[in-house]
């Protein structure tokens, strides 16, 4: 398990995150050259700590970004938006935050949360809420399993910010915060939700910024010896390549807030053997011929069939050669209670989950 991250180790977790992001997050590679950054002006790395340090009574914090690919990617951060919201939070509940959490793995949203801890001075827990990333703020399990959504804040890049202090549900917090996003100019920093150090070590998804640390070095490896990456991540991550060829059409757009659209992907040597994939930020269903090959929560992740760069959905494009890795979603996902969130069916597919084997992590 990881202590720190440094300079060196930012480019392998960008990658890593990349692969679990599952086509969303945000840009791993805007965030990377932002955390670099500020690790220059730090002059140390980011304290990386486990669950079980954090004291059952401290009161710890998820934090992200919020909205679509599309417009995170255009729409440049001004870069201090989550310190703000978090000092905001910690004033309205007169209690400091003991450390920061990363609220999804995926993308760049695995390394935003690593500038707030250095802009303040915080540790970030090794975990999250998703083991990949979800396009829905209420598709994590600290809320599955029990956390409140309330208070949450959300803030923007003009030095406007929000708390909600109480609210129905963390779907009606979705939704509310969606419209606020959209308002905001199509991106926020996002904290979310506030639990205890208990409430923490109930409900996080244990050891997922090791996971991307070790996806990232994996990949980094298979480049230097000049070899395929995608089966060697999908062994690390218990999966496998469930398709490889060009991408022949795309279809995308940005609507409420989401990048949604599909892709069609063509073997090399069968032209009508063909992979479709459905997305709403993030890769949700795969098909062949009309049968479901994999479906969400289990993770679809393009790479670069020769360097294993994973590709968000804001940066498909026609003649993009790929592979497509299917990886089995980490257990605390595969629940009754968690399908009924993040399961196909959430997503409006009358598809039931068929879970790949094994788990994730």
């Amino acid at each position: 398990m990881i202590k720190q991250v440094a300079i060196d180790d930012t480019l392998p977790i960008a990658i890593g995150a990349g692969v679990l992001g599952t086509g969303g997050g945000g840009s791993t590679y805007l965030n990377r050259l932002r955390l670099n950054n500020e690790l220059r002006q730090a002059g140390r790395p980011v304290p990386i700590i486990q669950a079980d340090d954090v004291p059952d009574d401290a009161l710890v914090c998820a934090v992200g970004g919020m909205g679509a690919p599309t417009v995170s990617n255009e729409k440049l951060q001004e870069g201090r938006e989550i310190l703000r919201a978090v000092r905001e939070l910690e004033a309205h509940l007169r209690q400091k935050i003991y450390a920061i959490v990363i609220g999804e793995i995926g993308g760049g949203n695995a390394l935003g949360p690593m500038i707030t801890a250095l802009q303040g001075g915080k540790p970030v827990v090794d975990g999250d809420g998703m083991g990949r990333a979800f396009p829905e703020l209420d598709m994590d399990t600290f809320m599955i399993y029990g956390a409140a959504p309330a208070p949450f804040t959300l803030a923007d890049a003009h030095g406007n910010v929000v708390i909600f202090e109480r609210i129905g549900s963390a779907k009606q917090a979705e939704e509310f915060a969606r419209s606020l996003t959209i308002e905001m100019g199509g991106s926020a920093g996002l904290v979310m939700p506030v639990m205890t150090g208990a409430q923490l070590k109930a409900t996080i998804i244990r050891d997922t910024l090791s996971l991307a640390k070790r996806i990232g070095e994996t990949v980094l490896d298979c480049r230097a010896r000049n070899t395929e990456p995608a089966a060697a991540v999908a062994e690390l991550c218990n999966g496998k390549v469930l398709f490889s060829g060009k991408i022949i059409d795309v279809e995308r757009r940005t609507v409420q807030g989401f990048a949604r659209g599909k892709l069609v992907i063509s073997a090399f040597d069968r032209y009508d053997y063909q992979l479709e994939i459905d997305f709403q930020n993030e890769n949700l269903i795969a098909r062949s011929n009309g049968e479901v090959l994999c479906a969400v929560p289990d993770l679809i992740t393009l790479v670069t069939l020769d360097e294993g760069e994973p590709i968000g959905t804001e940066s498909l494009r026609y003649g993009l050669r790929v592979a497509v890795l299917a990886l089995p979603a980490p257990k605390e996902l595969k629940t009754a209670e968690a399908l009924a969130v993040v399961g196909p069916r959430a997503f409006g597919y009358d598809v039931d989950f068929v879970p790949l084997p094994g788990d994730l992590l």
